[in-house]
């Protein structure tokens, strides 16, 4: 590959003062999705560990995962000053407006997610001594954080593609999640002195769902920073989803709900 020409010979024209401030913005653009994506490896790196803990009953591991939450938070206000700071004194504007703007509600999205590993951490505390969680657990826990790490793919690549599928994904883990439920729910009617460990990890259950619902989110926002559009991507593959199982395609679904409109009319 070649390398750059800046200052390579002393007959170069110097670099003007736009494009200075310019180089020098797109530098700390960089910086910043570099920061956000070292808070996303360190929140699935948290849950790897929670799940890990909830398994094997680690309670030092727990310990870890509750106690790196912390650290987790600091990053989160570190990445948060920083694009307030580039708002206010880069005025971006188009592109890297929507993409500083969304580090901003993504750096949320993430830092839920590391609260949830806290809260894995949590129950297999109060789970001490007994037994292992359901096999879907961790199967669920796998689910979720491929879809955060894609997510987070498709955030460097600039992926539309991969930010869609990613919404796409969410329907295996709300599908899994409702698996656990009933399962619980079957273990809690039939072995009473199963209640608390069951509804505890219906609780695990639901905070993976939601940490999959996260990552949706930042598919969501890639999506809008790439093409300007603000599109429901969950919701479009959840009806998506509806109309396949119906046998419908998209245009007949319009048609049939156009006509119920007029016939209330």
């Amino acid at each position: 590959m070649g390398q750059s020409n800046y200052g390579a010979n002393k007959e170069s024209a110097p670099l003007s003062t736009t494009m200075i401030i310019r180089r020098n913005f797109e530098e700390q653009l960089s910086e910043l999705q570099e920061d956000l994506l070292r808070l996303g490896r360190f929140v699935e790196e948290a849950h790897a560990k929670g799940m890990d803990s909830l398994v094997r009953g680690d309670l030092a591991l727990a310990k870890q995962v509750i106690n790196d939450d912390d650290f987790a938070d600091d990053m989160t206000f570190g990445i948060q000053a920083r694009a307030t700071q580039l708002l206010a004194l880069q005025q971006p504007m188009a592109r890297d407006l929507r993409f500083v703007a969304s580090c901003l509600k993504i750096v949320v999205d993430l830092e839920r997610i590391g609260d949830h590993a806290c809260d894995i951490g949590k129950v297999t505390r109060s789970l001490a001594g007994q037994g292992r969680p359901p096999a879907e657990l961790p199967q669920l826990s796998g689910l979720a954080r491929k879809m955060v790490g894609d997510a987070l793919q498709c955030f460097v690549q600039h992926d539309t593609k991969q930010a869609i599928q990613v919404a796409r994904d969410d329907d295996a883990v709300d599908d899994l999640c409702d698996q656990v439920q009933r399962d619980m729910i079957d273990l809690m009617r039939t072995d009473s002195s199963r209640v608390e460990s069951a509804t505890r990890y219906l609780l695990v259950a639901r905070s993976l769902e939601r940490v999959a619902d996260h990552a949706t989110n930042i598919a969501e926002q890639v999506y809008y920073v790439e093409t300007g559009e603000w599109r429901n991507l969950a919701r479009e593959e959840h009806n998506h989803a509806l109309l396949s199982s119906l046998g419908l395609e998209e245009d007949e679904w319009r048609r049939i709900q156009g006509k119920k409109e007029e016939d209330t009319q």
